[in-house]
């Protein structure tokens, strides 16, 4: 079982190395809008995610009936979060965006967890959620002053609410495709129907916003990618590690997604992080330390073969 625990937050680790590349991916791909590339990552990736589990989700379709509730809300979920998620980006910038999405999610994965699961809150998770917050703000606040960056006032109000919409789907899907694993669905089937599912959603908008991926052949490469190594790849190993852990763990273990992202604008964008930056850097990780340590006394969560 430890074993088990073990490699799910590795999984989990690299599903956020790999989301951290996203932004950086990006910059190659200048021309197409962030809802698009929002869209194209979830959608084309969630879909093809389906595919490859299409026998296991074939074979399930009884019990992914039983549990249509839970597939529909994450369905849903999965289909809001990128549209959410770049909109708080565009509206607020990329660096604020990012922080408030991707760092309420744990907080609000926590308080899903404590009203539907009846899941009590443990100390150790408070404190290395908040480190990892504090951390968070510091790249947001270090990079903002290093960028010199100007967002109009009136746009970011709407920013932020999109960004705790953003980390409410995703703490939302990533329960409701955890609940569908512990009552005994294999995590490809949950993960696969989930993101099949809303992948089929946002099939309209990667339509009607989609076109300059195919403008050019650096901009399909870049498309081609996000669904292919981030979001196919990235969520199948993050199904892998819902299967082990909380879902309030696995969203606090990808706060080290936006390190990532900001250690590679450093490192191949050319940006620069001040001293803040770098401090905030050490504090996620310092947050990852204190909430990954295997429990050597307590259960950990079901595991699921995937």
């Amino acid at each position: 079982m430890m074993q088990g625990y073990v490699g799910g937050v590795a999984a989990i680790l690299f599903a956020a190395v790999v989301w951290g590349t996203t932004g950086t991916a990006a910059t190659f791909a200048p021309d197409v809008s962030a809802t698009a590339i929002g869209a194209a990552a979830m959608g084309v990736g969630g879909i093809a995610q389906a595919l490859i589990a299409f026998r296991k989700i074939n074979r399930s379709r009884a019990a992914l009936w039983e549990q249509r509730s839970l597939l529909a809300i994450g369905a849903l979920a999965v289909a809001v979060y990128p549209l959410a998620f770049y909109g708080s980006m565009r509206l607020a910038g990329v660096t604020v965006g990012t922080v408030i999405t991707i760092g309420s999610a744990p907080l609000l994965s926590a308080l899903i967890e404590y009203f539907l699961d009846r899941t009590r809150l443990t100390t150790r998770w408070t404190i290395g959620a908040l480190v990892g917050v504090i951390g968070m703000v510091f790249i947001c606040v270090a990079e903002n002053a290093s960028h010199g960056e100007a967002v109009r006032g009136e746009s970011v109000p709407l920013g932020v609410v999109l960004g705790l919409i953003g980390g409410l789907t995703y703490a939302l899907y990533s329960w409701t495709a955890r609940r569908m694993m512990l009552q005994g669905m294999r995590s490809s089937v949950a993960m696969g129907a989930t993101f099949g599912l809303g992948g089929l959603l946002l099939v309209p908008v990667l339509v009607a916003t989609g076109g300059p991926f195919l403008a050019s052949w650096s901009n399909a490469a870049v498309g081609i990618y996000m669904a292919a190594v981030p979001m196919m790849l990235g969520y199948l190993c993050f199904g892998y590690g819902l299967a082990r852990v909380q879902a309030s763990m696995a969203t606090t273990i990808t706060l080290l997604e936006p390190v990532i992202a900001a250690v590679l604008a450093v490192i191949i964008v050319g940006e620069r992080l001040p001293v803040l930056g770098w401090i905030g850097v050490a504090l996620v990780a310092g947050c990852l330390a204190i909430i990954t340590m295997p429990y050597p006394r307590k259960r950990l969560g079901g595991v699921i073969s995937a």
